[in-house]
């Protein structure tokens, strides 16, 4: 009993004790405590977020940056492939002139796109034109002159410009196959530089440099459609071909009679591995047109491959049944038909659309050749088939089997109708400019070499050497040259 009335005596002690006066006042001061210390967690919570995002947006836009940069490497390797496939198409006794005009081509166009196209491409000055390009010449202007977004959102201007230059050259190679083994090497340079440097980048801004075809709207559908160029790029340069072809008349020997004789290629090895390289030059083609590192530039490659296999398929056995046997150059035709055929809509088609674009365009170039032979347009490699055709027809394609807004998938005919005055519109204009360049060249220097010089060769009349050197060779006397056994 004692010890519990010292207990209480002591309890009360306390109670009554001034530290009793501490118990609110250091719950307050954990309370606060804690709040600070919440609301200091937050905002370093708030400024992790932000610094995680930008990192992240930074990390997004050198991946976007390398990505084109090794796209822009695969289409500049592409010039690889056409120099392969056109010599081993042509003699042996053009090979040389083949080859130098596939590789001069290249830094000729890089210089005229450098000082002029670009800009008159995507440059938008200080007043959008809808016709053509201004501002930012030599490459001199920001991201926004030539419409980016700043770095990370947008790609460099460098890299932009290294991509599209790979483009640009593309255009004035595909003119070369058309015209190869009779054409001056002066004329055909100057032409190059003209095509690349004023009419492919006029043309180019109507439709990818917010030119009036991007914004042209008819019965709901908008903008001309043109991913990665059938017509941007393809038909351009097969339309200025055509004009070329044309004027400079066939190679001595290719019709007798009035009917088409065989000028055999030399190599259909070369032939197969530009072929080769030039199909898997595409995936830079593409899927770089994406313009990103994303998920659908997986999805751009396969809807490239498969319209590549199944051009290459139906021009196999289109030819085989329409000739009796299987022909290798139109294997090769097929598979780049199929490639130039999906290059519009690769992005936009499901897998059933890619095969059927790619199929017909197989069909297509077997015919197409045949029908330019008939009517004594001579085209040495059959780039005119294969690019304007199918370039024409793959885009027009993107208004019947677009997944959004195409004929096929219940979007009406405005797209279709759209497409058409694209490629009206672009190979109008192609035309006319080709035409008076050619022209202009053919009156005042002449586009073609003398009889002399074709039967000859151009690697000798042109350039003093031979591709086969220590070889002896026999021409016939329609210029054909073979390798003899010494």
């Amino acid at each position: 009993m004692a010890e519990r009335t010292s207990f209480l005596r002591f309890v009360r002690r306390q109670i009554n004790s001034p530290w009793l006066a501490c118990i609110p006042l250091t719950a307050l001061i954990i309370v606060v405590w804690n709040a600070a210390a919440i609301a200091q967690d937050v905002e370093i919570n708030e400024v992790t977020v932000e610094v995680v995002n930008e990192s992240v947006a930074t990390l997004q836009g050198y991946l976007n940056t390398i990505w084109i940069l090794v796209a822009s490497v695969l289409v500049i390797f592409m010039n690889a492939g056409f120099g392969m496939l056109e010599t081993g198409l042509c003699r042996q006794k053009n090979a040389v002139n083949i080859l130098t005009k596939n590789l001069i081509v290249f830094a000729l166009a890089t210089v005229a796109y450098w000082a002029l196209g670009f800009s008159f491409m995507f440059g938008a000055g200080d007043s959008p034109n809808a016709f053509i390009g201004l501002g930012g010449f030599f490459l001199s202007g920001e991201s926004a002159t030539y419409g980016l977004d700043p770095f990370p959102g947008g790609l460099p201007v460098t890299v932009f410009f290294l991509f599209q230059v790979a483009f640009s050259a593309t255009a004035a190679t595909i003119v070369s196959g058309a015209v190869a083994e009779r054409i001056k090497f002066n004329e055909f340079l100057i032409f190059s530089v003209l095509l690349v440097g004023i009419a492919y980048p006029i043309t180019g801004h109507w439709t990818w440099g917010g030119g009036w075809l991007s914004s042209i709207s008819i019965l709901g559908a908008e903008g001309f459609s043109d991913f990665a160029g059938s017509t941007v790029v393809h038909s351009v340069g097969g339309w200025a071909a055509l004009v070329g072809a044309s004027l400079l008349g066939p190679r001595i020997g290719k019709f007798v009679d009035g009917r088409p004789g065989a000028l055999p290629g030399h190599n259909m090895g070369f032939a197969m591995l530009g072929c080769l390289i030039l199909w898997i030059g595409w995936f830079g083609f593409n899927p770089g047109s994406e313009l990103a590192a994303n998920e659908n530039c997986a999805y751009i490659a396969v809807t490239t491959n498969l319209a590549a296999s199944a051009g290459g398929i139906t021009a196999t056995f289109t030819s085989w049944l329409k000739d009796g046997k299987p022909d290798l150059s139109m294997v090769i035709n097929g598979i780049l038909a199929g490639l130039v055929g999906i290059t519009a809509g690769c992005a936009g088609v499901d897998y059933w659309g890619a095969i059927i674009i790619g199929g017909v365009a197989g069909i297509l170039v077997v015919y197409s050749v045949a029908f330019f032979d008939s009517i004594k347009i001579d085209d040495p490699v059959g780039a005119i088939s294969v690019h304007l055709v199918n370039g024409v027809w793959g885009t027009l394609a993107v208004g019947l089997f677009a997944t959004e807004g195409g004929l096929f998938y219940g979007g009406g005919v405005g797209q279709l109708i759209i497409q058409f005055i694209g490629v009206a519109a672009t190979g109008a204009f192609t035309v006319a400019f080709s035409l008076i360049v050619w022209t202009i060249l053919k009156q005042i220097m002449g586009i073609r070499v003398s009889k002399e010089e074709e039967l000859i060769g151009l690697d000798i009349s042109e350039h003093g050497m031979q591709a086969y050197t220590g070889f002896v060779t026999e021409v016939d006397s329609y210029g054909s040259s073979t390798p003899m056994t010494e």
